[in-house]
């Protein structure tokens, strides 16, 4: 079951259950498509790995499936990977 982080990684820009512009990476890192996209040039800074568009629970599941409140966030920026 996909976490559904509520916000991006690298700008803290919240990304709520429904959020269009939401990307994850294979271990469910996730990001914002504009950070996704240019800062990070489409690698995931965490694990090397590429991004796709974070699908979208539907509305009447996310009572049963919440999406996860904990925030993760990079104070001290985003840079792509070395991996």
């Amino acid at each position: 079951m996909l976490e559904l982080r509520p916000n991006c990684e690298c700008c803290n820009r919240d990304l709520p259950p429904a959020a269009g512009d939401a990307m994850i990476c294979t271990f469910e890192c996730t990001f914002c498509r504009d950070c996704a996209e240019g800062a990070l040039g489409g690698v995931c800074p965490n694990c090397g790995g590429n991004f796709a568009p974070r699908p979208i629970r539907p509305a009447r599941l996310l009572a049963k499936y919440p999406a996860s409140t904990k925030r993760v966030f990079k104070a001290e920026g985003c840079r792509q990977s070395a991996a």
